[in-house]
């Protein structure tokens, strides 16, 4: 997500935070390059043009001039009108009303539509503690209603129940009367979609808006169309009452372009965006967080938030009373690395961390955690709890067993080697509350000597100094990615 932007505006940036002092030509150097990243990532002209204009009217005062660090000075300018342009603050939805709550869903044919439908209607389930009910309107695309059940089913979400021959309309109404009826929170209508803007597909779209009263109509538009969303995005909005927006598989736009275009050129808040192929593959849009993804400054708050949602406390309480011992064995290896596949692989987490422009430009190859966690599986129980018996004749079996070589699997001990002894020297040091203490009483290069002598830490722990990166892979990780 907006990888050829970020790449872009990194160099720009780099530049400027190389020199003690910004001159006025300086400035407006950048802001030219700004504006070229900007064009290049398919933003529109008029919100391009815009945005630099706000930025070098900020940027060519004082403040920076005069600034102690003039490059992060800009930076920081940047960033805030980043924000300002993504919409400043978090649009939430308004289904706080007497239920059901209505949520209108609209769209071309083919933007994803249905699918966003059970996402949301899974996210606001799970999430909000919502009683969901969906509702398929498209009666002229085949199998429409019928995909919506599977994926109502797939998230566990019910779906009304279909009755051939009934209009758009119609079962709306049926729709909100058993809502209703049946003490739903929640109503989400799936309107069908076009090929592209007609007259009919309005006409449909107001008709069904005047029998639901929806409090949300939320437009779905393919992120990876470009201007063209926001073109279409345009054309909704003169036509229906839209409250907000939702970008599908904004995952495979490296541009980004519709995202920074959308709410300046349509006035209408971007409030989800898709980030995947799976069910509850869609994220809460954060300007704020965005702005820091695209500066590659990082998303923690979303990195934490994932984290919550996907590590099972159990687990970690487990792992933590077992390396207070000084113990780590293959297990609890391949419990790490489960948990990283859940959370979206590296990629996914490089993107959220600070500072991680080498880890992405070492084409970091999220395959090699699978090939991991398959020669971890190919060991036996007894194996996993005590590497140290796998001879030359397991070690043979286990390559054959996972499809990978044996230079890989001795790669795998020895990363292990190194993380267990991490953590017997973690243990000598009292454990993670002496560490802790350390840390804060100004300790920090001997908690880190004492642990990770050379200053890397195993396991990857972020924010911690000694490393070139704020995140430092496990010990030999490194050469299981791509070449």
């Amino acid at each position: 997500m907006f990888d050829s932007l970020s790449d872009r505006l990194a160099g720009v940036f780099d530049k400027l935070r190389g020199r003690g002092a910004l001159s006025e030509d300086d400035v407006r150097s950048a802001m030219r390059e700004v504006r070229v990243a900007l064009l290049e990532a398919d933003v529109a002209l008029p919100v391009a043009r815009d945005f630099v204009d706000q930025v070098t009217e900020r940027a060519v005062g004082a403040e920076v001039i005069r600034s102690v660090t003039p490059g992060q000075m800009v930076v920081k300018i940047v960033n805030d009108a980043l924000v300002e342009m993504l919409g400043s603050d978090t649009a939430e939805l308004h289904i706080d009303v007497n239920p059901p709550a209505v949520i209108m869903m609209v769209g071309l044919q083919g933007s994803g539509k249905t699918t966003t439908t059970a996402k949301l209607a899974k996210r606001l389930a799970e999430r909000e503690r919502k009683r969901v009910l969906m509702a398929s309107l498209d009666v002229a695309r085949p199998a429409a209603q019928e995909q919506l059940a599977v994926l109502g089913r797939q998230a566990s979400v019910d779906t009304l129940p279909i009755v051939a021959g009934q209009t758009p309309v119609q079962i709306a109404q049926r729709a909100l009367q058993s809502a209703k009826l049946q003490g739903y929170d929640v109503l989400l209508l799936d309107t069908a979609g076009r090929l592209h803007v007609d007259d009919t597909l309005m006409a449909e779209m107001k008709a069904v808006a005047a029998a639901s009263n929806p409090v949300e109509t939320l437009l779905v538009v393919d992120s990876l169309t470009g201007q063209d969303a926001v073109n279409v995005a345009k054309g909704f909005a003169g036509e229906v009452d839209l409250s907000g927006v939702i970008l599908t598989r904004m995952d495979g736009d490296a541009r980004g372009g519709a995202a920074l275009s959308m709410r300046a050129v349509t006035g209408k808040p971007i409030k989800f965006a898709g980030v995947g192929e799976a069910i509850d593959a869609l994220e809460a849009f954060h300007p704020s967080r965005v702005a820091g993804r695209i500066l590659g400054m990082g998303d923690v708050v979303s990195l934490v938030e994932r984290a919550a949602e996907t590590v099972k406390i159990e687990d970690a309480e487990k792992l933590a009373r077992k390396m207070e011992k000084g113990k780590f064995d293959l297990d609890d290896l391949r419990l790490q690395i489960s948990q990283m596949q859940r959370m979206g692989g590296l990629g996914a987490l490089a993107n959220m961390l600070p500072g991680m422009k080498g880890l992405k430009g070492a084409n970091v190859d999220d395959k090699a955690l699978v090939r991991l966690e398959a020669m971890m599986s190919s060991m036996t129980a007894k194996e996993r709890a005590r590497p140290e018996i796998i001879n030359a004749k397991r070690k043979i079996r286990v390559a054959k067993g996972s499809g990978t070589t044996v230079q890989e699997v001795n790669k795998l001990l020895k990363m292990h080697q190194e993380m267990s002894n991490a953590m017997k020297r973690l243990k000598k040091l009292g454990g993670f509350g002496k560490l802790a203490s350390m840390f804060s009483s100004g300790g920090m290069e001997k908690a880190l000597a004492g642990v990770a002598p050379g200053g890397q830490l195993p396991g990857g722990l972020p924010g911690l100094p000694g490393g070139s990166s704020p995140f430092n892979l496990p010990p030999g990780f490194d050469k299981f990615t791509k070449k």
